[in-house]
């Protein structure tokens, strides 16, 4: 769960939390059913900046507010981040977005067909960015979601 709530801030804290001024951009409109971000979980840093670097001409930009995660720069545009594992590296430490066109209802549509949706999730990303979901696949595997348009706002309960 600690691998997950880890994502869970370097995911916010790249794409505008924690940042004095708000992000310059939303992530890449891919379209849905496209991957728009990911995450790789490492247990050293500076090698796999180095390894991807090397492999893909990528360029990292610092996370603010730590040194456990770079964001991921291919083209100009950030894609994704790089960051410390927790211990051992778990299913939970890499973990591809996929756009969607609403949150709620992809979250809905994965559980009737077998999914689990991870505790904590969806959530509104800062600054208007988006919401992401996270779910388990029937076999445990993990994906996220990506809309670009908020949650709706939740009403009140009645009394």
């Amino acid at each position: 769960m600690r691998a997950v709530t880890v994502a869970i801030a370097v995911m916010a804290v790249a794409v505008g939390q924690g940042r004095s001024e708000p992000p310059k951009s939303m992530p890449a409109d891919v379209g849905p059913g496209r991957v728009t971000w990911f995450d790789i979980t490492t247990t050293d840093l500076p090698k796999s900046r180095e390894f991807y670097g090397k492999l893909f001409d990528w360029t990292f930009n610092p996370v603010q507010g730590t040194d456990l995660a770079v964001e991921i720069v291919a083209g100009g545009s950030a894609i994704g981040t790089i960051r410390v594992a927790d211990g051992k590296i778990s299913p939970f430490n890499g973990v591809v977005y996929v756009q969607v066109s609403g949150i709620e209802e992809s979250c809905k549509k994965a559980k009737e067909l077998g999914g689990t949706l991870v505790p904590g999730f969806p959530f509104d990303l800062p600054n208007g960015t988006g919401a992401i979901g996270l779910v388990s696949d029937p076999a445990g595997h993990p994906v996220g979601m990506y809309s670009r348009t908020p949650l709706a706002p939740r009403k009140p309960a009645s009394k």
